[in-house]
């Protein structure tokens, strides 16, 4: 969602804040925007469009050690200058991440008070409600304001008679700081951070930050000093570079192998037989993450609730398990399922997905699981999120910073996450043999060489991109895993190529679907499941006879009639279960290149924003 930067130091904070907010591009926005204070007062600076318009706007002398910055979604408003923030209201200064829900009631009572906002953004309303409370004591009037305030929100503020002081305060949305030698540093994002320090802290939420040029102070609401848990990155600033990459996407897509051998490679142990030491077996192994094989001991029930590409995971997720454990699992879209009072008790696990650790509507699915006395376990790729803290166990990915809206990599990541858990406790529940885990692993270690054979073939995927470039319309067809997989596939071209594109299980085409195949229109049919083999012929055929152009994902040992496709991408033979691995690489290409070729921003879609931390 929007990008937010502060700093106060001994930099010129106009620089800081607008690389800063560059290195937050690719959250998604609209607009954007700094303050700073100079020449004894705050100076606004705002622009609509990219930040590179608004740093035609800011002048090359501007002198200043403390600002802020911001990069605007459009949530209520058009876009528009007046609308972009910072948002200020007499002594008070402020930008922010997420909705005020009662701004409009909130907006009745300052109107009664005299006050009147000139955008039609709910930040405003905020700036004016804690300028209506601001008698010179900050913390006093946050403090108030946070009594009124319904809603989300990470506020960074300047008060105008505290020059060099930033204050902060959240409820939902992110925020992580630093302080180093050269200064204090706040943001969205630990990228934007980087530069400065590769330690950093999480902002924990009803708690009020305050940065001077030499430190950071964090208060609780009562008052009492708190001591930041500092947590550290094991990458650094090359990780959030294209490093010769056209786009951030095509890089993350070809990180793959490295995320998934990171993921995969502390959570299983080698081992050698007693009485054979050359006969090595390999075991999935959660020391790493505190995760007991007590977790499943009474649990006879699974939810896995996440949001878009992370839900997709947790699709690939409920085969893995209801296969190996036996056990029920279901998967809820995460802003369905905390508004439809779901069974749970205390023998259900629930299993929530996020990329970033602060999706909000996952996030509001945990609590909601907490209140009714499930166990919680997530899969998350950020240290120190809001869901890894507030869940019973983590099992972090080691995927690195993911830039491009588009996931890829973190897909890749969460489904090698589940494959881990999966093999993990059947292994303890005795649904599967020390050899057949062991055999499972070392298939699931040949996922990654899988992948980088898929990858060589980047010219053919170029070429069936051509074919799609004035395409209106296009179906994902599969079945099993298969028909999983499609509907990750599916919205991975609809997000980047503005396509519009459904995923269907390939059985259900007789029962509607059907009439929406006409001549020309392109179906990629995944056929990588081996049971289903027959099945999915068929349905290639029965699309094929009304016209539809076939371009079809399969193993390279498939036995398919020539006739049936246009196209053929043929991944590396596995096992049915480890397909969706290679599937998933030729899909992100296809879309990929279908995107570039369109001549379309890649990396930031239109509408769209990488960590959606509002409802």
């Amino acid at each position: 969602m929007c990008g937010i930067i502060g700093f106060t130091g001994h930099l010129n904070s106009a620089e800081v804040l607008l690389k800063g907010l560059g290195e937050l591009e690719y959250r998604g926005y609209d607009s954007a925007g700094i303050a700073c204070f100079m020449d004894g007062g705050i100076h606004v600076i705002k622009s609509v469009g990219k930040v590179a318009a608004l740093k035609e706007k800011v002048p090359a002398t501007i002198t200043s050690s403390c600002g802020i910055g911001h990069t605007r979604w459009a949530t209520h408003g058009g876009v528009s200058e007046v609308n972009a923030h910072p948002h200020s209201c007499g002594k008070v200064t402020l930008i922010h991440n997420g909705i005020i829900e009662n701004y409009h009631e909130l907006e009745n009572e300052l109107k009664n008070g005299g006050r009147h906002p000139i955008s039609q953004t709910d930040t405003e309303i905020a700036a004016m409600l804690l300028d209506s409370l601001y008698d010179g004591d900050a913390y006093k009037a946050i403090k108030a304001a946070v009594d009124k305030l319904e809603g989300a929100y990470g506020f960074c503020i300047l008060f105008s008679d505290q020059p060099d002081v930033i204050y902060c305060i959240r409820k939902g949305s992110p925020l992580v700081a630093c302080s180093t030698e050269q200064g204090s540093v706040v943001a969205s994002d630990m990228v934007a951070l980087l530069r400065y320090s590769k330690d950093y802290f999480v902002l924990p939420e009803f708690h009020i930050a305050k940065l001077t040029k030499t430190s950071i102070t964090l208060t609780d609401l009562n008052g009492e000093l708190v001591e930041p848990e500092i947590l550290s990155v094991t990458w650094d600033m090359s990780a959030a570079q294209k490093n010769g990459f056209k786009h951030y996407m095509l890089k993350e897509i070809y990180e793959q192998p490295e995320a998934i051998t990171r993921t995969i490679a502390p959570r299983i142990k080698k081992y050698s037989s007693e009485d054979d030491f050359k006969n090595e077996y390999f075991l999935p192994d959660l020391t790493c993450d505190h995760i007991p094989d007590s977790l499943f001991s009474d649990v006879n029930r699974i939810i896995i609730t996440a949001c878009g590409t992370a839900m997709h995971a947790g699709l690939m997720g409920k085969v893995l398990i209801e296969r190996l454990l036996r056990i029920p699992v279901t998967v809820d879209i995460a802003s369905e399922f905390r508004y439809q009072n779901p069974i749970i008790d205390q023998n259900t696990l629930v299993i929530t997905v996020s990329q970033s650790g602060e999706t909000a509507d996952t996030l509001a699915a945990l609590r909601l699981a907490h209140e009714m006395g499930a166990k919680t376990l997530s899969i998350v790729n950020v240290k120190g999120s809001a869901i890894a803290r507030e869940s019973d166990y983590v099992f972090y990915t080691h995927a690195g910073p993911e830039i491009a809206v588009a996931s890829t990599k973190a897909y890749t990541a969460q489904l090698s996450a589940f494959y881990v858990l999966a093999f993990r406790f059947a292994y303890a529940k005795g649904c599967l043999t020390k050899n057949e885990v062991s055999n499972y692993l070392k298939q699931l270690y040949g996922v990654v060489p899988a992948i980088e054979e898929v990858l060589k073939q980047a010219d053919y995927f170029k070429k069936i991109s051509k074919e799609l470039i004035y395409t209106e319309n296009l179906f994902f067809i599969g079945r099993g895993m298969d028909s999983a997989l499609a509907c990750e596939g599916s919205i991975k071209l609809k997000e980047i190529t503005y396509i519009h594109s459904e995923a269907y299980a390939a059985g259900e085409l007789k029962h509607g679907t059907l009439s929406l195949i006409t001549e020309g229109i392109p179906v990629i049919a995944l056929a990588t499941q081996s049971n289903v083999l027959s099945k999915m012929v068929s349905n290639m055929k029965e699309v094929r006879a009304r016209g539809a152009m076939v371009i079809c994902i399969t193993t390279a040992d498939a036995v398919i009639e020539n006739s049936l496709y246009d196209f053929r991408i043929d991944i590396p033979a596995t096992k049915d279960l480890f397909a969706p691995y290679t599937a998933a690489v030729a899909l992100q290409m296809i879309a990929y290149y279908t995107s570039a070729a369109r001549g379309l921003d890649v990396d930031q879609p239109r509408h769209l924003a990488k960590s959606v931390t509002v409802e």
